[in-house]
């Protein structure tokens, strides 16, 4: 009996370590669960980097910031359009991150620097314009050149797209109601005139003139359009910034 009961306990203890040699044996044959690849298309974002000039065997398409982008700068000196000079050097701040791909960017705080292409003071007649031309942003690895125009800026100044490459920031001109007080103005003062010298059709002829003087004036007088430091701009790209070192 015991002899028998040993037989049976050493075949129980074989077919446990068979069947468990077999188990690990499949578990090998399937090996590690594959590890999964984040995508573009998954639906994660990438861990930001801020960029230092350096590809890192990635294409350069992934440091470019796409054409079209927009973002704020901030002036860093006062621009006055009847102080200012054709080719006048300035500098803008940006004021938000540059996004390229995969999560690389370049932070807030990076200095642009350009120059007046065009510059038109408001004068007599008509309103004040001015054209700028951004040339390089200057980052930590060093100077690249950027294609951008300004799209629009807060406040109650305009941009105008015009035949230039650059947007053009156009101020005030004198608004009706401006030209109709004017007007008005005038007409009292030439038809005063014309009472003192006690003569009623002088004094209407007077006051029709002086009117249309007054009227042709303030209606054709224009606003030096002034930026102080600090005003925020709106610049959109015309051209991918590739923040890469050349």
């Amino acid at each position: 009996m015991r002899a028998h009961g040993k037989a049976i306990l050493g075949t129980t203890v074989i077919s446990f370590l068979t069947v468990l040699a077999g188990t690990c044996t499949l578990d090998a044959q399937e090996g590690p669960p594959e590890a999964k690849i984040e995508t573009p298309d998954s639906g994660r974002p990438y861990p930001p980097h801020v960029v230092d000039g350096q590809r890192r065997g990635l294409p350069e398409e992934v440091f470019a910031v796409a054409p079209g982008t927009r973002f704020l700068v901030g002036l860093e000196q006062e621009m006055n359009t009847k102080s200012l000079r054709r080719n006048q050097a300035f500098q803008v701040r940006t004021l938000e991150p540059l996004e390229a791909g995969q999560g690389f960017y370049l932070p807030a705080g990076a200095v642009i620097e350009g120059h007046v292409s065009r510059v038109e003071p408001a004068g007599k007649a008509g309103r004040a314009k001015l054209w700028l031309t951004f040339d390089e942003i200057r980052t930590r690895f060093g100077r690249l050149p950027i294609v951008a125009e300004v799209a629009s800026l807060p406040g109650d100044h305009t941009t105008k797209n015009g035949p230039m490459t650059n947007g053009a920031i156009e101020g005030h001109g004198s608004t009706q109601k401006d030209a109709a007080q004017a007007a008005a103005t005038g007409a009292a003062m030439g038809a005063l005139k014309g009472v003192q010298d006690k003569n009623k059709k002088e004094a209407a002829e007077a006051a029709a003139i002086a009117a249309l003087e007054a009227y042709l004036m303030e209606a054709g007088r224009g606003e030096e359009l002034d930026l102080p430091k600090g005003t925020k701009l709106e610049l959109e790209l015309g051209r991918a910034l590739y923040l890469v070192k050349e």
